[in-house]
């Protein structure tokens, strides 16, 4: 396949046929039924945290685990991307739930899904390449201390009944909050976070996570022996299942289809939709959309750099809009590439994107399984699951590293987009760190094109021009930013010329901005009865200038193709001048 193809086709399935197309054996089907349970035992408490962290009981989390899980990798164009519910939705996600219920946040993922599949027909999967580091890493360490902030109040017990909308106030309700502050389950929660910072180090195959959450749930059952009241997933969360079986935890069965308007709002009851509030929620799913697109093309150019594979950006997009669409039908909420997961799936040996069915299997198993057991959850646990998540998610390494040794311009990028994070709104931080991005790119590129007098350097004009002659050397691109700037510099250089040559090899772009101030500098040298010639115009210029219909004046201007002939013409105008002023005596 041609690099273009690779980058603009849609062909469905690519990464699992790709990876059949190259052989696939009976070895390579172990080493993916291997790293998909590694997965899987990783994501069966991160879904269920992350699903709580979002608003809706812990259920949600595996049945989207398993849908997505099973369906993206299948569809999708990534060969060793895990899909799933992820931690930079929940800053989306929680306050829909909040305000929607279940039923929104299901609706709302299915319209993103929709917008995913039209950026994919739109052939946008190139568009991580537009969203500069600064912007990536704001945003992101922005997400992971809102997540952070989440989980106080579980990792330490508070008795807080609401957590307000905005993020100031949330830290003030925490505050106050603050003497509610419950031992037992801070003890919980700090043992379940010390598992998971010293287990990696044991250098042990299991994943962390699996110990972490057992020795949290052996070290609940000893202070409720004791008469400690710890929340639990059992004690917090209940269900109903359609038979009309009552229980609590996590219901034991199937994830079952569903239309997602029929799911219940914030108060248990169902939301009456209409076009007003299916309104609101098309900005809400378009965050969703374009956080799913971020972060799930940013997980497979990872991959890529792991792997030394080449993922197809456009098909990864259909893959994440199919799973998103297909997801709420069965309860599940909306999913992207996990980077952590992906990461873990591929050095636990992954081949392809069998090992993300078969993590979604061992979801589906734990579900049909476990789920007694997995009622004895602490909550504190959950919530230092999700801060060791915020941690990972900082990226606090290279946050650090950035604000050390980047530009000023970068900083500030950084700076801007972790704070509108916190404070406001993650898109509103993406758009304005993109914005604020490009006009100081712009500044940078503009400062960069620059006007050197080279009348006097032989390397360039090897004859001597009359004292009247001026010699101007033009350097970067001539775009709106910069190119007034330059003429007026010229300009002002030139006050003393009768005569100028523009040299414009050096100028690899020239728009309509340019081109503007290029013909207001030619009226000022007309009327100034200043002759003026153009050399060396790069193929981009050319083709501005001929279709803007700037022509050869006599006796006004004259476009050459090298500095050279400039120089010829301009001797011979010396010579003719200087002879018809002779004549005219």
């Amino acid at each position: 396949m041609s690099h273009r193809l690779h980058l603009h086709s849609i062909q469905p399935f690519s990464a699992l046929r790709e990876t059949f197309r190259e052989g696939y054996g009976v070895a390579d089907l172990y080493r993916d039924i291997m790293a998909g349970i590694t997965v899987g035992i990783i994501a069966i408490p991160l879904s269920m945290a992350l699903a709580i962290a979002s608003g809706i009981p812990p259920q949600y989390g595996l049945y989207t685990a398993i849908i997505a899980g099973i369906l993206i990798p299948i569809t999708g164009g990534s060969r060793y991307s895990i899909s799933g519910p992820t931690a930079a939705f929940v800053v989306i996600l929680y306050p829909v739930a909040q305000q929607y219920g279940l039923s929104g946040l299901l609706i709302a993922s299915l319209m993103a899904g929709i917008m995913m599949i039209i950026m994919a027909l739109s052939r946008l999967g190139r568009l991580i390449e537009y969203i500069p580091e600064p912007v990536t890493l704001g945003f992101t360490s922005g997400i992971a201390v809102v997540i952070a902030t989440l989980q106080m109040k579980d990792f330490l017990g508070l008795q807080l009944e609401e957590m307000p909308e905005k993020y100031i106030d949330k830290v003030v309700a925490l505050g106050q909050a603050l003497p509610t502050f419950i031992l037992p389950e801070f003890a919980i929660g700090a043992t379940t976070l010390i598992v998971l910072l010293l287990w990696p180090r044991l250098r042990i195959p299991i994943p962390g996570h699996l110990p972490a959450v057992a020795i949290g749930v052996l070290l609940s059952l000893v202070l409720i022996s004791t008469g400690a009241d710890i929340q639990t997933i059992g004690s917090r969360f209940s269900y109903e299942l359609l038979d009309g079986t009552v229980g609590q935890g996590i219901p034991p069965a199937l994830p079952e289809f569903n239309w997602p308007w029929l799911q219940p709002g914030p108060d248990g009851e169902l939301i009456d939709w209409d076009f007003h509030k299916l309104s609101e929620l098309i900005p809400i799913a378009f965050s969703i959309a374009m956080l799913g697109a971020i972060e799930s093309l940013l997980c497979a150019v990872v991959l890529d750099g792991m792997s030394g594979t080449r993922h197809h950006s456009n098909v990864e997009l259909l893959g994440q809009g199919i799973g998103n669409i297909i997801t709420p039908w069965f309860g599940g909420i909306t999913a992207t590439a996990a980077i952590a997961r992906s990461a873990a799936n591929y050095r636990a040996g992954a081949k392809s994107p069998i090992a993300g069915v078969i993590h979604g299997l061992v979801v589906l198993a734990s579900l049909l399984i476990l789920a007694p057991w997995l009622a004895y959850i602490p909550m504190a646990s959950m919530a230092a699951m999700l801060l060791m998540v915020a941690w990972n998610m900082s990226e606090a390494p290279k946050v650090v590293s950035l604000l050390k040794k980047a530009p000023t311009s970068d900083i500030l990028v950084l700076v801007t987009c972790f704070s509108l994070t916190v404070m406001i709104d993650m898109v509103v931080a993406i758009s304005f760190g993109i914005i604020l991005a490009s006009i100081l790119f712009m500044r940078d590129i503009a400062q960069m094109t620059r006007v050197t007098d080279v009348s006097d350097n032989r390397k360039h004009v090897p004859e001597t021009l009359p004292a009247d002659w001026g010699v101007y050397k033009i350097s970067g691109p001539l775009f709106f930013a910069a190119a007034d700037r330059i003429f007026s510099e010229i300009l002002e250089i030139s006050k003393d010329k009768r005569h100028i040559v523009l040299y414009m090899d050096a100028v690899p772009i020239l728009d309509a901005g340019g081109l503007s101030s290029l013909n207001h500098f030619l009226d000022e040298k007309f009327q100034a009865n200043t002759f003026v010639i153009i050399a060396d115009l790069q193929f981009q210029p050319l083709k501005n200038i001929a279709k803007a219909g700037l022509k050869p004046i006599d006796q006004k201007l004259v476009f050459t193709p090298t500095l050279a002939e400039a120089v010829e013409f301009a001797s011979a105008k010396v010579i003719s001048d200087n002879t018809s002023q002779q004549a005219a005596v």
